[in-house]
């Protein structure tokens, strides 16, 4: 993979950088609008961009709507100072806020004379003009950013677009791809950055043209088209393009990827986001391999819109848009062929050239009837406007089709229309569509389109059978509709496929395509994954891997863990995580970390969110430590009994890992936390079965020597047998009169006791709490083995997949309002 270099890793009196693809960025007019904006730009600049690369601007804040204020006074002949004054106070505050006394002195200048230009313009002939005066609030805005990279970042140049960009005419905008291409090439610069004006061009007889209202976004992938970039990012108000327009309705996603047709009909049929010709030049010029970004300058972590060409997933996004203000055009005129130039020419939303019928804007109604007036025909146009659900193909997809009309069922439609490509379902209707219309189809919609991604780390046996298990789970719980597995992960390496794995091959794939990898080639994916939400699943036994619990969380990421070590960490590290998930809302499952998949977590959480109080906590935890023990009963030596589960699998590689009690420890731990206790590891009493002279040696040496064990277990099992009760290793957690005790430690237990009696590697949980004391509760059944351990994981994916699939991010808009 190449490496780039982005401005703030670059030393710029190095001359011999590498050469990379060319990327263009575009910044809004709301991304411009104040010192402080204009401050973060910077930053993303230095951050996101390379030597080379294009920027494109709009004019700063409201500068184009004070332009077109001053042309409509002086078109009807009213006072121009004020409005004058404060267009040129307005600049020079941005001027004089930003740039250092010489630059600023520079370009306070160079305004006058452009303001002088302004005045006599407005004076002589406004409507001649109309283009060269609102211009000014680009060439202002490219002027003014590029100064400030020379001072700020790195060499900078700005150009004025219609130095380069050819149309054919204002109406059409169709660019003249060759000349505009060999134009830019001339005039660009070497290893500087490009600040390039959005919005305006000229046309074939060189004179200044617009491209409409949110033209800079055209400008931007017509420049990336002639240069035939990489990515085109459009940092605008909103962190990306949405299932709705959030300002209506409050519930709509993100939509993280979108295909290119699908962007196109939603740009088409009203979009508050993507203008309807924004993604032409990237789909038509360069066969659709750049990719546009849609990107907030206020939310720089948050993760874009991404629009280009992707597998199977992206193209179950789903989202309702809705346009009012339309008219239904009926004439008999549009049913002949000699239509289809004027069809083509206004790109109505709708035409039935069969019905003789239009769906046009009705801001075009003057330009349809002066076309139509030549053919002296008569002409009805009749109010209308249209909701559609879009989605790639969703014309096809029969279930989507059905809720679709469903939804509008008690609403008066003039008739249900597919779009051209099948992108679309249409209703066009009598009334106008509200708001309280458009949530109601978007829920009924989108309700289920969340797309979660999901990682599993650790392929190990339990690994393995949760993923065994995954497909028939994915296939019959209704929770995980929308789980696509994206990823795996081992020790070293990984197998991430954006556009999701197949669940039946995975692991075969994982062998045969797996490659090395970093934790920070995971991380850096994992923060820019395309997903609703993102959920790992840890089985690893690795605190390494623990370690990045606190990035997971920083980035969002929703953990289920298996894992011990973050859960039983020490208590500020444990602190820190638990803080770290509240405050980016990371769900951190753990309930395999103790008893398998027993509901002991569960459990406890069900009670203190009753508003129960837990007192005591107790049971055999180690599946080992209970099988040795109800099957120790002296007849043989406890050392050959330890050889004998080793040989099963019944203990770890090395059996002192079960006798140490540190396991246990770990457990009581992590179940005194999920009761609401502050505890450390070092505040429970751990008793070693292991002896010291036992303790440091070798694997080998240990099983050699291990008939040490034998004479003190005899003795122990002797003892309580005399007193008619037996042993077990118990884990005891208590809160006394405000004091807390904790240990684990092998203990004489009553033949009777509730401990005492256990299926060989059963697992037992005892809770007393305010409303269990005389009859505590018990939980109990295998507390290992790698179904019930994978069924556990299985578990916590779906109550995680249960609490996220209503969850919803907050949407930020700045100048969209």
């Amino acid at each position: 993979m190449t490496q780039t270099n982005t401005l703030d890793q670059v030393d710029f009196a190095q001359n011999n950088l590498e050469k990379h693809s060319v990327n263009v960025h575009k910044f809004g007019g709301s991304s411009l609008a104040t010192p402080e904006c204009i401050e973060r730009v910077i930053a993303i600049i230095r951050q996101h961009c390379q030597l080379d690369d294009i920027i494109v601007v709009s004019a700063n804040g409201k500068t184009t709507d004070l332009l077109l204020s001053l042309h409509q006074l002086a078109l009807s002949g009213e006072p121009l100072d004020s409005s004058l004054t404060l267009l040129q106070e307005q600049q020079s505050a941005l001027i004089f806020a930003l740039l250092n006394d010489g630059n600023a002195g520079r370009l306070a200048r160079e305004l006058a004379q452009d303001v002088k230009q302004l005045v006599a313009w407005l004076a002589q002939d406004p409507l001649a003009f109309e283009s060269d005066i609102l211009a000014l609030g680009e060439v202002w805005s490219a002027r003014l950013l590029s100064a400030l990279l020379n001072e700020r970042i790195c060499g900078s140049y700005y150009l004025d677009a219609r130095d380069f960009l050819v149309i054919n005419n204002a109406r059409e905008c169709r660019v003249d791809n060759a000349l505009s291409k060999a134009h830019l090439a001339s005039r660009r610069q070497g290893q500087k950055l490009a600040v390039i004006t959005g919005f305006i061009c000229k046309d074939e007889t060189g004179h200044s043209c617009t491209l409409g209202r949110n033209g800079s976004d055209y400008s931007a992938t017509i420049f990336a088209s002639l240069l035939s970039a990489k990515n085109v990012t459009l940092w605008t108000d909103v962190d990306g393009i949405y299932s709705a327009d959030p300002r209506v309705v409050p519930s709509a996603r993100k939509l993280h990827r979108l295909p290119n047709a699908v962007a196109q009909e939603l740009g088409r049929l009203g979009n508050p986001v993507l203008h309807k010709k924004t993604l032409q030049p990237l789909t038509d010029n360069i066969g659709g391999s750049s990719h546009l970004h849609v990107a907030s300058s206020f939310d720089v972590k948050a993760a874009a819109t991404e629009i280009g060409e992707f597998g199977q997933i992206a193209r179950q996004e789903l989202s309702v848009t809705h346009l009012n203000d339309l008219l239904l055009v009926s004439c008999e005129a549009l049913k002949a062929s000699a239509s289809a130039e004027l069809i083509a020419r206004l790109s109505p939303v709708y035409s039935d050239k069969k019905q003789g019928q239009l769906v046009i804007l009705a801001s075009e109604q003057q330009a349809l009837t002066s076309a139509l007036a030549v053919l002296g025909t008569e002409v009805t146009f009749t109010p209308v406007s249209l909701i559609a659900a879009v989605g790639y193909q969703v014309a096809l997809r029969l279930d989507i089709y059905g809720r679709f009309k469903r939804a509008l069922k008690n609403d008066r439609v003039l008739r249900f229309v597919n779009s051209e490509h099948e992108h679309s379902i249409i209703a066009l209707l009598p009334q106008e569509t509200t708001a309280e219309l458009l949530n109601k189809v978007h829920h009924e919609i989108v309700k289920d389109a969340r797309h979660l991604g999901l990682v599993v780390a650790g392929l190990g046996n339990i690994g393995q059978r949760f993923l065994e298990l995954l497909p028939g789970q994915l296939s019959r719980v209704p929770a995980l509709e929308n789980v696509h597995l994206v990823g795996l992960v081992s020790s070293s390496k990984a197998l991430i496929h954006t556009d999701g794995l197949d669940v039946g091959s995975a692991l075969t794939d994982f062998n045969e395509q797996a490659t090395d990898y970093t934790n920070q080639e995971l991380l850096g994916w994992l923060k820019h994954h395309p997903y609703d939400e993102m959920i790992l699943v840890d089985i690893t036994p690795s605190e390494a891997f623990s370690f990045l619990y606190d990035k997971f969380f920083d980035l969002g990421i929703h953990v289920i863990g298996a894992n011990k070590w973050a859960a039983s960490a020490d208590t500020q590290t444990y602190r820190t995580l638990k803080a770290k998930a509240a405050k980016s809302g990371s769900l951190w499952l753990g309930n395999t970390t103790v008893g398998a998949g027993l509901p002991v977590n569960y459990a406890l959480d069900d009670l203190l969110n009753s508003g129960d109080d837990i007192m005591e906590i107790s049971g055999v935890f180690s599946g080992t430590l209970s099988w040795l023990f109800e099957h120790y009963n002296a007849e043989k030596p406890f050392s050959g009994l330890l050889k004998e589960a080793l040989a099963q699998g019944i203990t770890e590689p090395d059996p002192r890992e079960d006798l140490s009690g540190r396991d246990v420890q770990r457990k009581l731990l992590i179940l005194a936390r999920a009761a609401g206790f502050e505890l450390a590891l070092e505040d429970i009493n751990c008793q070693n079965l292991v002896p010291k002279s036992l303790q440091k040696l070798s694997t080998e040496a240990f099983l050699q020597q291990a008939d040490e064990l034998d004479g003190y277990f005899e003795q122990q099992y002797q003892q309580a047998k005399e007193k008619n009760a037996c042993i077990r290793y118990i884990a005891r957690f208590s809160l006394e009169q405000g004091k807390v005790k904790a240990g684990v430690s092998l203990e004489v237990l009553a033949d009777d006791d509730a401990f005492a009696s256990l299926t060989p590697c059963d697992n037992i949980f005892q809770i007393k709490s305010l409303w269990y004391q005389d009859n505590p509760l018990i939980i109990r059944g295998p507390g290992a083995g790698r179904d019930v351990t994978a069924g556990g994981l299985h578990s916590d994916l779906v109550k995680a997949c249960q609490q996220l699939v209503n969850k919803q991010h907050q949407v930020t808009l700045k100048g969209i309002n």
